[in-house]
């Protein structure tokens, strides 16, 4: 599977969904059941794309974006965001990885109550799911996947940037800055 698949893959389970950027779990769900159409292959290889997009993104301006947006981010909390991020779609996916700051445009700086965060966890087990629910073998996904896939760098790229300064934090995403620490 090449990226283009990938994202038109992504696209149509978005399309099954109200609002992707609340209700990423949807666009998991109805991935999976696209890709539980296809063949191990293709499951595979999308699993592959997955990781490659999910390497590229492992950014420190990036990470610092969910760090505002969700009050906070682990490294965990970065996949999950990551994840949030894929289920969006193509062009904000795009969008965020030339400028984190254009997430502005996309999230909604008001919290209700019992937010948990722009979490898409699910949407990195879309494949797993699918391929086990199509081979019923989940470990032979996660092979095919690491055979292929692109090695995650041990350290975010890009410069550092301290994610308890708020001064640094207004420098390199200024729009999201004013939405998140100055509201």
């Amino acid at each position: 599977m090449d990226r283009d698949g990938f994202w038109g893959l992504v696209e149509g389970a978005r399309g099954e969904v109200d609002d992707s950027a609340a209700d990423p779990d949807g666009v998991a769900d109805a991935l999976t059941r696209v890709l539980g159409g296809l063949g191990a292959e293709e499951i595979a290889g999308f699993g592959v794309e997955l990781a490659g997009l999910l390497a590229e993104s492992y950014r420190w301006d990036l990470w610092a974006a969910a760090y505002l947006i969700n009050g906070g981010g682990s490294e965990d909390g970065f996949d999950s965001f990551r994840g949030w991020l894929v289920a969006q779609g193509r062009e904000v996916w795009e969008a965020a990885m030339a400028e984190p700051d254009s997430l502005a445009d996309v999230v909604d700086e008001d919290r209700p109550e019992g937010f948990e965060g722009f979490d898409g966890e699910g949407m990195l087990h879309v494949g797993s799911h699918a391929y086990k629910n199509v081979t019923g073998d989940d470990a032979a996904y996660w092979k095919a996947v690491e055979a292929e896939a692109p090695d995650t760098p041990d350290l975010p790229a890009g410069q550092e940037i301290d994610f308890d300064d708020e001064a640094e934090l207004h420098d390199h995403l200024p729009r999201l800055a004013v939405l998140y620490l100055d509201s």
